[in-house]
């Protein structure tokens, strides 16, 4: 079987770095299977999903200049429909602020005006300490 682009066939994992895995397929060809390509859950360390010498099922996604491009969550057909279209990923961080309703433009104003008011005032306050011991006016 010849390695095309959409075909499913069976590696040995030989290499792992921090972006991915390299595994080789049939006559001795080796593709990459990045780490966003490992599994549908946020990948952070590609050794909690792969080990050296692991037999792994993999979908053939590109094919470019000698370079074989894989993926393992692809390949597997029991992924629904969903898992394809939107993979999981970590909470970003949002500030802590809770949401509590859109904002009209004039509350968002206020709340400006109010952190920008906090800030200068903490800024002056640091500013006359620094120059009070120093003889400065």
């Amino acid at each position: 079987m010849s390695i095309e682009v959409g075909s499913i066939v069976e590696g040995k994992v030989t290499g792992i770095t921090n972006f991915g895995a390299f595994v080789e397929l049939e006559k001795g060809k080796t593709g990459l299977v990045h780490i966003s390509e490992v599994a549908d859950a946020y990948v952070k360390d590609i050794n909690d999903f792969l080990k050296k010498d692991d037999t792994v099922k993999v979908k053939v996604i590109n094919v470019s200049d000698g370079k074989i491009g894989l993926s393992i969550k692809q390949a597997d057909p029991n992924r629904s429909s969903s898992q394809k279209s939107a993979p999981s990923r970590p909470p970003r961080g949002g500030g802590g602020r809770k949401k509590s309703g859109p904002l009209g433009f004039e509350d968002k104003l206020a709340r400006f005006i109010k952190d920008s008011d906090e800030r200068q005032q903490s800024l002056r306050k640091s500013q006359d300490s620094k120059r009070g011991g120093r003889g400065a006016r």
